[in-house]
């Protein structure tokens, strides 16, 4: 039969025909004959539909989509065979928002009967490994570093994309980069840069996808998985709220409005994690952290949203289970209850007082309900929660403990006889202790509960180790702490420290409960060690005890930070690093009361073996870890501890060998309390006088550290420490000129002021220091410039006649720098020639008995007469000096042959410059009246 006669079905049974053999163009040209010739719809839909198949399997998708369209438009509106094929093309082409919305199409289309709901299912399966297939290319592209970063975003883009309508996407996602954290970091950041850099292309993706992700992401033990989820989450919050990553950065009213509701389901989105069972500790505290980081934007009006939606009851929960001891239903960091107390004191903070009546309302109530119960487990977290209260909203916690019937509470929980709740009741007196001044009526009205802990049966036999009760111990450090009040001295002297309960014995308590696997009970241990080392012996008994000297410099790093005050105490006490003068206020009333004072200002042989164990037991790292804890009068002992060690010749390498034992040195040295500073800064001065400089302070370091060190010039500082600082200045001035001109623009006025001291040691000291920085020309010139009316003191005070040998060497220094200064600058020789005293001090030195001074003139002399021609003629001009050093050149007159040599230089280099005919040949035999001395 001739093509030409064929029928539009003849061509399609031909175009099915090739299509089975797989010869897809030859199909498509038969398909499309019979489209045309076609006079039926239903004909020509067909055809459309098998051309378009054809057209896929060649790849060409956008041409397959038309055909799909058309045949749909033939045929009806929703085929679901065509429909597929059309999502199949469209995700080929990766138009993943054209294919989203044909989901639905086909899912609704294929509703009405049996064999279409087969057909669904064998769309999700075939839609699944598409999509299964695309995520895979799309997570080699966007993880590829060396991939053209464009096509890195966008194939992000195109993940999340995927992510907000295939929840196996999530699966494939994790799958993928789930290998390592440092793939899934690496994904957390770019979809957090996505956020930030693409916000209109995958704005309406933040919430349903990014959000629920990031926050999966964050539950994890990964310190670097949390915090950069925790980063990511910042993101997205400043995308619907207009923050940026400035510091000062502040919410935008107007977007905050439009986008209140997305908001706060941010916030609800927190706030379900962080009370959730399977969260992590360490998520649990980042969130609560970026909680605590944006309540103070009033745009965002978190604060009051938390007590509206019950937020402020889910963190009051996190609350009363934040002590892992006590409670074990969540997962609790060392830092959770530090973190939720902060957390709490900010949402106060950021209530008007319509808002914080309610607020105390909602706590109220929330210890009340807890209190209430029979349940002994309800019990002990009220009594956490309120531990937490103290620790944060102060102000909270003062009005429920204060409140008439808080204490009978406290006994009533006590005469239940369950040891649990026996030992957070000691943690809540411990904790309120702290708040003495407030509290002392409730502290006063917790002695009996104590006393009678001290008084059970165990107690008179404390020797019996093995016998003797955690709980005895915690009411022995309870009054430990109570030392201000007079009723707990008398029970102290007479019933713990009497001869039959020696203080050693106590100490065999806290080594025991130091090593326990009970991390409340180190705790406890360190809390007590920290009163029992002000005593000699106890320190000597504990140094030797290499484990336990272990534990407390491995709780240090990693415990509870509401007890970390106590290790820095310990470890003051344990490298006696308090000055005789200066002991730590808190500890000065139990110290004075059982004449411990007397150990302290004892001689201490076996101080400097103590520091030598503890840093090489590692308490720099220690000491890095205590650190980050942002309490001033902490940091004040860490740095008193640091200094300690440092003053140490043989440690001093420790400190710069541990990793970040400098760093926080430094900035123990600029930020905290004066004496703080101060004793950091002593410590930075031990390590600029004895280690190698490069590698005490690498990099930018050795910048930084110039100003806490100048700082220890001031009046307030005692002549050793001025001169230590000034040594510790000359060794780094030594460095190069960059250094010297930094050492010169930071407070030189401190350096002046003791070069013009009484102290004669200081002014020495500070001479040479002068002397090292003017070797940077720079430096020379701006000293005689800036500072001539301190060079004019100093050369008056160096021409004042005095025997003392100490007073002479101090000017034989001060006549050492002007030779380095006319040695250094050519302009600076310029400006002192033109200094009538300057001359007058030179003529003092030629003239001058002392060898040393006379040569240090002479060299002065020559460095002029070197520097420029209208330096010399002046100097020429000036003819007794210059009598001077004609006679000093005559072998005849000057036994010191260098000082011979220099000035038979002056003058051959006078004569040189050809101005000395006159002044120098013609007045051999006669008087020059041309004299400006």
């Amino acid at each position: 039969m001739e093509e030409s006669d064929m029928t539009a079905l003849e061509w399609n049974k031909k175009g099915d025909e090739e299509f089975d053999r797989r010869n897809w163009s030859e199909a498509i040209s038969h398909y499309t004959k019979a489209i045309e010739l076609a006079t039926d719809d239903t004909v020509k839909g067909w055809n459309y539909d098998n051309r378009a198949a054809a057209y896929f399997e060649l790849r060409d998708y956008d041409k397959a989509i038309e055909d799909c369209d058309s045949a749909m438009l033939k045929i009806f509106h929703n085929c679901p065979i065509t429909l597929i094929r059309k999502f199949l093309a469209l995700i080929e082409l990766e138009k993943f928002d054209e294919a989203y919305q044909h989901t639905e199409i086909i899912i609704s289309s294929c509703s009405y009967d049996t064999p279409s709901q087969q057909i669904v299912a064998q769309f999700r399966k075939i839609s699944h490994e598409h999509i299964k297939e695309k995520v895979s290319q799309m997570m080699d592209l966007a993880f590829n570093v060396r991939a053209d970063k464009e096509k890195r975003e966008n194939a992000m883009i195109t993940l999340l994309i995927l992510a907000r309508w295939r929840t196996n996407v999530y699966e494939i996602f994790i799958k993928e980069v789930g290998k390592d954290d440092e793939g899934i970091c690496s994904a957390i950041r770019i979809v957090g840069e996505l956020c930030k850099n693409n916000v209109s292309r995958i704005k309406a993706a933040i919430i349903d996808v990014v959000l629920p992700w990031c926050l999966e992401m964050m539950n994890n033990t990964s310190t670097e998985r949390v915090n950069a989820s925790q980063y990511c989450l910042q993101i997205i919050l400043n995308t619907y709220s207009g923050m940026n990553d400035e510091p000062d950065s502040e919410p935008d009213e107007a977007l905050c409005k439009m986008h209140k509701e997305i908001i706060y389901k941010i916030l609800l989105c927190l706030l379900d994690i962080i009370v959730n069972e399977t969260t992590t500790g360490i998520a649990r505290d980042a969130l609560m952290d970026f909680i605590t980081r944006n309540i103070h934007y009033t745009a965002l009006d978190w604060a009051k949203q938390l007590i509206e939606f019950g937020g402020l009851k889910t963190l009051m929960e996190v609350a009363s289970l934040c002590q892992s001891e006590y409670c074990n239903l969540l997962d609790i960091t060392p830092s959770t209850q530090t973190i939720t107390s902060v957390c709490l004191a900010k949402i106060d903070e950021n209530l008007d007082e319509n808002d914080k009546e309610e607020f105390f309302n909602v706590i109220y109530e929330f210890i009340r309900e807890e209190v209430k119960s029979t349940d002994v487990g309800c019990h002990v977290n009220a009594i956490v929660a309120m531990i937490t209260l103290t620790f944060g909203p102060f102000n909270v916690a003062n009005t429920i403990i204060t409140e008439d019937g808080f204490y009978m509470i406290i006994v009533n929980f006590w005469n239940e006889n369950n040891l649990l709740l026996q030992k957070v009741i000691c943690e809540f007196i411990y904790v309120v202790v702290t708040k003495y001044d407030e509290f002392i009526t409730f502290i006063r009205e917790s002695l009996p509960i104590l006393e009678k802990l001290f008084y059970s049966k165990d107690s008179d036999n404390l020797e019996n180790l093995r016998s003797f009760k955690s709980i005895q111990f915690r009411a022995f450090v309870n009054i430990c702490k109570m030392n201000k009040f007079e009723e707990i001295k008398y029970f102290q002297a007479v019933y713990m420290f009497d001869k039959r309960m020696q203080i050693i014995v106590w100490l065999e308590v806290c080594r025991q409960f130091l090593n326990s696997p009970q991390r409340d009970m180190r705790k406890w241990a360190v809390a007590g060690l920290s009163y029992l080392t002000f005593n000699i012996k106890v320190k000597k008994k504990l140094i030797e005890d290499r484990e336990a000297v272990q534990a407390i410099i491995e709780f240090a790093k990693t415990e509870n930070q509401s007890i970390l005050y106590q290790v820095d105490i310990l470890l003051v006490n344990l490298c006696s690093a308090y000055d005789k003068e200066d002991l730590i206020i808190e500890r000065k009333t139990f110290v004075d009361y059982f004449h411990l004072e007397k150990h302290i200002r004892a001689k201490d042989n076996c101080v400097g073996e103590r520091r030598r164990v503890l840093a090489h037991a590692g308490v720099i790292s220690a000491l890095v870890s205590l650190a980050k804890i942002d309490s001033p009068n902490s940091k004040e002992l860490i740095a008193r501890v640091f200094n300690a060690i440092c003053s140490e010749k043989k440690l001093r390498e420790v400190i710069v060998v541990e990793e970040s034992g400098t760093e926080t040195l430094l900035s123990l040295a600029l930020d905290g309390t004066d004496k703080g500073k101060k004793y950091a800064s002593r410590a930075l001065v031990h390590l600029a006088l004895t280690i190698d400089l490069k590698v005490a302070f690498p990099g930018q370091l050795i910048m930084e550290v110039i100003q806490p060190i100048v700082d220890l010039l001031s009046s307030e500082c005692s002549v050793n420490e001025k001169h230590n600082a000034l040594t510790a200045l000359y060794n780094l001035a030594s460095v190069n000129d960059s250094m010297r001109k930094h050492i010169f623009k930071t407070k030189y006025e401190n350096i002046d002021r003791c070069m013009h001291d009484n102290e004669n040691l200081l002014k020495r000291m500070s001479i040479k220091l002068t002397n090292n920085l003017v070797s940077c020309c720079e430096v020379a010139i701006q000293l005689v410039e800036q500072r001539s009316d301190q060079l004019h003191e100093l050369i008056m005070w160096s021409m004042v006649h005095d025997t003392n040998e100490y007073i002479i060497h101090t000017k034989i220094a001060a006549a050492g720098m002007f030779v380095t200064l006319t040695a250094t600058s050519e302009e600076a020789c310029k400006k002192l020639v033109d200094w009538k005293f300057f001359l007058i001090f030179l003529r003092f030195l030629l003239n001058n008995p002392d060898d040393d001074l006379q040569h240090k003139g002479t060299e002065i002399a020559l460095n002029m007469m070197n520097s420029t021609k209208d330096v010399a003629a002046k100097l020429i001009e000036t003819n007794t000096i210059m009598k001077r050093v004609r006679e000093l050149s005559d072998n005849n007159t000057v036994q010191n042959k260098k000082i011979n040599k220099l000035a038979s230089l002056v003058l051959e280099i006078a004569a040189k410059w050809d101005i000395i005919e006159k002044n120098v040949e013609g007045n051999k035999s006669s008087n020059s009246t041309n004299n400006t001395d």
